[in-house]
């Protein structure tokens, strides 16, 4: 379930967002790691109410800083 589905963001704009574990899931990673990713500021436009990390719906999954070749690229055969 969406926490937030539209929010006024700054400018007037609304956003649509995803929370953590929806997040997660749709990633193919863990609820942690997304939530370290959000503490870490590395995933743009996330925002923080609360205990609660809101994610928007079009941000794009960060690379993994850990590898030098990100495992989409390896399983795409661009390695």
């Amino acid at each position: 379930h969406v926490v937030w589905k539209w929010r006024r963001c700054p400018g007037g704009i609304f956003m649509e967002f995803l929370s953590a574990k929806e997040t997660a899931q749709e990633w193919g990673i863990s609820l942690r790691r997304v939530q370290k990713l959000c503490e870490q500021n590395r995933i743009h436009g996330v925002q923080r109410l609360g205990k609660i990390w809101l994610i928007p719906k079009e941000a794009n999954r960060p690379s993994d800083m850990r590898y030098t070749v990100s495992k989409d690229q390896e399983r795409n055969g661009r390695a």
